[in-house]
C-alpha cells in the first residue's frame, strides 16, 4: 500500500506524530470521562452543603446551636471517639480538599462509609472539637470505583492499540529489509521499493538494491567465466585422450597421461556442478531410501563396497538430481580416503513437532583435525594434510550448497575407532531444529 502524501515521510516525524497522537488521545478520553462523571460533581456539591451547614452551626449563638444540630442531625464528638478515616480514592481526597477550601486549610476530615456512614470534621478556624455530619449513602453508592478503573483501562487499551499500529508502521520497512536480505542470501533475485518508504530508509533501500544488482552481476560473470573455461578445456582434453588411445604404445607413461586427462575431466565436471547448484531444479516428493539405493548400486556391482543401513523414511520434497550429486560426492570422498568400511545410513530424528532426516556417509579412513573442519566446506579448500590432495576442492562446497538449498545442514565428525562421518540433516517440516547437529 502506497504511503499517502499527508503521512510523515521520516522516522523522526512519524515518531513525533506517534507520541502526540497517543498523548492527545489519552487526554481527550480523560476529559470525556471527567465531563461525563456526575459522581465527582455530586461529591463536590455534597461537601459544599456539609461545609455550609457547619459554618451556620458555628456562626449561630451557642443557645441556638442545639436546635441547628437537631435539625441538621449534627453531633459533637469527643476526640477519642472519632474513628480513623477510610481511604476511598478519589472521593476521600475530594471531601478533604473541598472542606479545607471552605473551612480553612487546617481543617481535618475523616470519612467512614461503613455503618453508620458519616463525616467527622474539625475546623479550628470556626470552633473547637469534632462535629459528626451524617453521610447519606446515595452519593457514595453511585461512585463506583470500577467505572473509574474501567475508563482508565479502556484509555490504556486504546492508547496501546494506537501505539501498536504506529510502531508497526515504523518497523515494517526494517522487517521488509530483513526479509529481502534473507532472500538474497538464498540466491533469489529481490528488489525493494523506494517509493513508499520513510526518507531515512530510501537511501538504505537504494543501497541494498545496488548491492543486490552487483552481487547478481558478479555471480553471472563468475558462472559465465567458469562455464567458458570448462567448455573450452573439454575440447582439447577430448582430442588428447583420443590421440593417446590411437597410439600403439602400451607404455606406463601413456596410461598415466590418460588417468591425468580423466582427472582433469572430472575436475571440470565438478566446476560445472558447482555452477549449476540445482537451484532451478523443481522439488519432487521422493523416497530417499530408493534414491540412495539408486546412487549406491553402481558402486556395488562387482562387490559390496558400500554397506546400507537404511530405516523407514517418509517421502518428502527433494531435488532428485541435486541429492544424487550430494551423495555421490560424499561416497567418492569416502571410497577414495576410507577405502573400506564405507556405510550409508538414513533415519528420522527429532521430536514429532520438528522431525528431520539424517543422512550419514561413514568410512574408516583417517580423520580430520577439528580445527580444519569448518574450512573444508569453502570452495577450493582441501584437507591435504588429513586425507590426501587430489580433486578440485569443490566436493564438500557443493554438498554444503545442496544441503542449504533444502534448508538443511552438513557436519563432519571424527568417529571413535578411526574414520569420518559426513552427516546431512534435512528438515521434514519447515524448519530444522537447532539441535539437529
Amino acid at each position: 500500500m502506497k504511503t499517502p502524501l499527508w503521512f510523515p515521510q521520516s522516522f523522526f516525524a512519524r515518531t513525533l506524530w506517534l507520541v502526540l497522537v497517543v498523548v492527545l488521545f489519552s487526554k481527550a478520553l480523560t476529559l470525556v470521562y471527567l465531563m461525563m462523571n456526575e459522581d465527582v460533581l455530586v461529591d463536590r456539591q455534597y461537601s459544599h452543603g456539609a461545609a455550609l451547614t457547619l459554618r451556620a452551626y458555628w456562626a449561630a449563638d451557642p443557645a441556638d446551636r442545639g436546635h441547628i444540630a437537631a435539625a441538621a442531625t449534627l453531633e459533637q464528638v469527643a476526640a477519642e471517639q472519632v474513628p480513623p478515616t477510610e481511604q476511598h480514592w478519589p472521593y476521600s481526597e475530594i471531601f478533604l480538599r473541598q472542606m479545607q477550601a471552605e473551612l480553612g486549610p487546617d481543617t481535618e476530615v475523616r470519612v467512614r462509609v461503613k455503618s453508620p456512614p458519616a463525616l467527622w470534621v474539625r475546623a479550628p478556624s470556626l470552633g473547637d472539637g469534632w462535629t459528626k455530619v451524617p453521610l447519606y449513602p446515595h452519593p457514595l453508592r453511585g461512585q463506583k470505583i470500577w467505572s473509574v478503573l474501567g475508563w482508565f483501562l479502556g484509555i490504556g487499551l486504546l492508547s496501546t492499540a494506537a501505539a501498536w499500529i504506529f510502531v508497526r508502521q515504523l518497523s515494517a520497512p526494517l522487517k521488509r529489509l530483513v526479509f529481502a536480505a534473507r532472500q538474497l542470501g538464498q540466491g533469489r533475485s529481490v528488489r525493494l521499493p523506494v517509493s513508499d518508504t520513510p526518507s531515512e530508509m530510501t537511501e538504505v533501500y537504494r543501497a541494498f538494491n545496488q548491492m543486490a544488482e552487483d552481487v547478481e552481476q558478479a555471480a553471472r560473470e563468475r558462472e559465465l567465466m567458469l562455464a567458458g573455461v570448462s567448455h573450452d578445456l573439454r575440447t582439447p582434453l577430448t582430442r588428447l585422450r583420443l590421440s593417446l588411445e590411437l597410439l600403439d604404445s602400451d607404455s606406463e607413461l601413456t596410461e598415466d597421461m590418460v588417468r591425468d586427462i580423466e582427472d582433469m575431466d572430472a575436475i571440470l565436471d565438478q566446476f560445472l556442478a558447482f555452477i549449476r547448484d540445482g537451484r532451478d531444479e523443481k522439488l519432487e516428493t521422493t523416497d530417499l531410501g530408493e534414491l540412495i539405493c539408486e546412487v549406491v548400486a553402481p558402486y556395488n556391482q562387482q562387490q559390496e563396497r558400500v554397506r546400507l543401513c537404511l530405516e523407514a523414511v517418509p517421502p518428502f520434497p527433494l531435488r532428485r538430481i541435486s541429492i544424487k550429486r550430494l551423495l555421490a560426492n560424499l561416497l567418492e570422498n569416502a571410497l577414495r580416503y576410507g577405502g573400506h568400511g564405507v556405510e550409508v545410513a538414513a533415519y528420522v530424528s527429532g521430536d514429532h513437532s520438528a522431525p528431520y532426516v539424517v543422512l550419514s556417509v561413514l568410512d574408516r579412513g583417517p580423520g580430520i583435525d577439528p580445527a580444519e573442519r569448518g574450512e573444508l566446506f569453502n570452495p577450493f579448500i582441501r584437507g591435504d594434510r588429513a586425507r590426501g590432495g587430489k580433486g578440485s576442492g569443490l566436493g564438500l562446497a557443493i554438498v554444503k550448497r545442496i544441503a542449504a538449498l533444502h534448508g538443511g545442514s552438513v557436519e563432519l565428525r571424527n568417529r571413535s575407532g578411526g574414520g569420518l562421518e559426513a552427516r546431512i540433516c534435512l528438515p521434514l517440516g519447515l524448519l530444522l531444529p537447532r539441535d539437529a547437529v
